[in-house]
């Protein structure tokens, strides 16, 4: 038998507030958590939340994507309104969540954010690989017809490529710098998941309308950690951590000190009533605002 759908708790506004998404979320998150909303239960219908709430049913879609890359809410995406999830209390992310691996945090995240109406995206990373394969889910879902935002901004700051890495470097010497095929190695990798990206995102102005602008920027140092902003409202941040690894580069075996980016463990931060976080978030922004306006330079994704 399909379960009733929950009563929907609180007062109806008749005037929009300035509520955000990030605070009906999290409104929602404390009474899946509390029990008030059961496992397997459906949700109010996005029209009956954003009365309640007194926001627009865009804001509705945005707090409900974003439960459900936490892995509290299913069928976010469907016609039916969502469904708490079968075992809410093991949802992988929100504010009290651990950190985990870049593979299984970013994903959820980028897709949460590509439900506003116009996502922002800042990335500060060695070559950007996992913010590629983090789009696959939101590229998916514009192309299936359940997402489509007005405006895509992406800006992303990247090691230059004549600078001396501080890594990917061999365990006996940083070798001969650009020419070097350790570097030759990652500067090909950063140049191809730059254009993978760029490509695609581009795509969606010609198939869907989309006004898409992405932006690269070189630094003239090696990032010892990633950063990722999303649309202002949340950083997610990750050490990137060496290690002395062999590996194949070109035709030989060469030991090397570098990061497995992948495996990075982030760390999340949102806007929010905790000021530590908020705080976070704010200086975040600021300080990649100050490397893209200051120091960095222009980035050509070519060899």
């Amino acid at each position: 038998m399909e379960p009733e759908p929950a009563a929907v708790n609180g007062r109806k506004r008749p005037q929009r507030s300035q509520r955000t998404h990030r605070e009906v979320a999290d409104e929602l998150r404390a009474r899946i958590r509390s029990g008030a909303l059961r496992p397997g239960q459906r949700m109010p219908t996005q029209a009956q939340l954003a009365d309640e709430f007194g926001v627009e049913r865009g804001a509705v879609r945005q707090a409900l994507r974003v439960l459900q890359s936490e892995h509290l809410l299913t069928n976010v995406s469907k016609g039916s309104p969502a469904t708490v999830a079968p075992d809410p209390g093991r949802a992988l992310s929100g504010p009290s969540a651990a950190p985990m691996p870049t593979t299984v945090a970013l994903a959820p995240r980028i897709a949460a954010a590509f439900a506003a109406e116009h996502v922002r995206i800042d990335a500060l990373c060695l070559t950007s690989v996992s913010l590629s394969l983090a789009l696959g889910e939101p590229l998916r879902e514009i192309y299936s017809g359940r997402l489509k935002p007005a405006r895509i901004d992406v800006r992303v700051l990247l090691p230059g490529r004549d600078i001396a890495l501080a890594f990917p470097v061999p365990v006996g010497g940083r070798g001969d710098g650009p020419d070097d095929p350790v570097h030759r190695r990652w500067l090909a990798m950063r140049n191809a998941q730059g254009q993978v990206l760029q490509h695609n995102l581009q795509g969606l102005r010609g198939s869907h309308g989309i006004d898409v602008r992405v932006s690269f920027r070189a630094l003239p140092f090696t990032p010892p950690v990633k950063l990722y902003l999303l649309n202002g409202e949340e950083a997610l941040f990750a050490y990137y951590t060496l290690a002395r690894s062999e590996q194949e580069v070109g035709q030989e075996s060469v030991e090397l000190y570098d990061a497995e980016g992948l495996q990075s463990m982030l760390f999340a931060f949102e806007r929010g009533p905790d000021l530590r976080d908020t705080g976070f978030v704010e200086q975040s922004r600021r300080w990649f605002d100050a490397l893209w306006e200051t120091i960095s330079t222009e980035l050509t994704l070519t060899v």
